[in-house]
């Protein structure tokens, strides 16, 4: 990788989001907790979510990950408070897309994650990219079932 290489995908916008992670730590009492790692980086993020009527009423997320995965956990954690479970999976259905396929930007509320497209050609960095969204939509599945099994 080459400096100008390394410039593009850590940009400013990139580093900002990293340096300012909302609702970073863990819930008190969360509905589901979920830790997932990224094996090659050894990344890890741990969620934690409430729910109220169908959609996520409080959330947490514990990062440790490199600047691309902790800039991914800033825009989940400033916007996934009021979303649905299909919105949700939606928007780690497209971030994977954006990143593996040349897809399209993910749908507001998550539109914000356009800042990393300049990772998809480093394939190494998309799972540490798609950690937070992946463990939110496991978190928000082990609810739905623990709700649907009462």
């Amino acid at each position: 990788m080459s400096d100008t290489d390394l410039i593009k995908l850590y940009s400013a916008r990139i580093l900002a989001l990293a340096a300012d992670i909302p609702r970073h730590g863990h819930l008190e009492d969360p509905d589901a907790s979920v830790k997932r790692r990224a094996p090659l980086c050894g990344s890890t993020v741990t969620v934690d979510i409430k729910t109220k009527d169908g959609r996520v009423s409080d959330y947490a997320a514990d990062v440790k990950a490199c600047a691309l995965g902790q800039a991914a956990a800033s825009v989940v954690g400033s916007n996934i408070v009021g979303c649905d479970a299909a919105q949700i999976t939606a928007a780690r259905d497209a971030l994977k897309d954006m990143l593996k396929n040349d897809g399209p930007v993910p749908d507001a509320p998550f539109d914000g994650l356009e800042v990393l497209q300049p990772a998809k050609d480093y394939k190494n960095r998309h799972a540490s990219i798609l950690l937070t969204l992946e463990a939110s939509v496991e978190a928000l599945e082990a609810i739905s079932a623990k709700t649907s099994c009462a």
